[in-house]
């Protein structure tokens, strides 16, 4: 008797919760989103969806206690909900569909725009409590993946599927572990690096029909630098290039170009040129002598801003 009490009493509270905090979630149009974010700003439609996961969640789990009391009973019920690492995907899914959401109809930069180094601004979606939380780890996850540290688990499944279409999420996850610190983010090289150079520098996104689309191999990223051969119409044989993030590097003294990345960061794009190599060689006489040939090879990285 007093264990049913218990339960009555918890799914009162909860169908109170539901009733109080999910009631503007459940009845969402385009012109009522647009209309809030116009007057509270992004943060209070993608708040409201929010609770409304963890409302859905919480039913779930009341469902659950129902069936399991209805067949302390002897009577046959259904089976609700599952597992709780199915719910947390779910509802991981489901913040993220809000925050894309919610940046469609509240003027967001969307896709490749912004900077991946520099994350959201202040008071965005993912800025702070619970989901900022829930944001971050989802996004270490990709960079685990990337950096082939671990296979990522929900994130690194969404890396993956990501890098292949040269999505947004993807370009921020290796434009974060490009600009970030070798030491704390590692870096993308080896097995499916070159893919990652491709939809960084925006080329997947091109589709599979695009003309004079370059390809790299021996690629290798972060630090703020990305190290690779290209092979383009120029160079079918491939050409060393090397790219410095230009909030990291000075500007190179040598010929160079400035590349924007499809996170919006700006990198300078330096050639591997004619360079003269000398090897020494001992002459029978003892005397040293030298032959020279011609070799293509990169000028010297610019200086670090941080080291000037």
């Amino acid at each position: 008797m007093i264990k049913r009490n218990k339960l009555i009493t918890f799914i009162a509270v909860a169908l109170i919760t539901v009733s109080v905090f999910s009631t503007s979630a459940f009845a969402l149009t385009d012109s009522e989103v647009q209309a809030a974010v116009a007057e509270h700003g992004e943060n209070f439609i993608t708040g409201n969806i929010f609770v409304w996961f963890l409302c859905a969640i919480a039913f779930l789990k009341v469902s659950q206690k129902i069936d399991s009391f209805l067949a302390g009973l002897g009577i046959s019920v259904g089976h609700t909900g599952g597992s709780l690492l199915a719910e947390a995907a779910i509802a991981t899914r489901g913040i993220f569909t809000a925050k894309q959401f919610a940046s469609h109809f509240g003027g967001g930069s969307g896709g490749g725009g912004g900077s991946g180094s520099s994350g959201n601004s202040g008071g965005g979606f993912a800025s702070g409590g619970l989901v900022g939380m829930v944001g971050r780890r989802f996004t270490k996850s990709g960079v685990n993946k990337a950096t082939g540290k671990s296979g990522g688990g929900l994130g690194g499944k969404a890396y993956t599927s990501s890098v292949s279409r040269g999505g947004s999420f993807a370009n921020n996850v290796i434009g974060r572990v490009a600009t970030g610190n070798i030491s704390s983010m590692g870096t993308i090289s080896g097995e499916g690096s070159s893919e990652a150079l491709m939809s960084y520098l925006g080329y997947t996104a091109m589709g599979s029909e695009a003309e004079g689309v370059p390809s790299y191999s021996d690629v290798e990223i972060g630090g703020g630098r990305i190290m690779a051969t290209e092979a383009n119409e120029e160079h079918p044989s491939g050409i060393s290039v090397g790219m410095y993030h230009t909030d990291t590097y000075m500007k190179p003294s040598g010929e160079h170009t400035v590349v924007t990345a499809a996170d919006g960061t700006k990198w300078y794009k330096q050639y591997a040129k004619d360079t003269v190599e000398r090897t020494p060689h001992a002459a029978p006489n003892g005397a040293i002598t030298y032959s020279e040939r011609i070799v293509k090879k990169l000028p010297d990285p610019p200086k670090r801003k941080d080291r000037v």
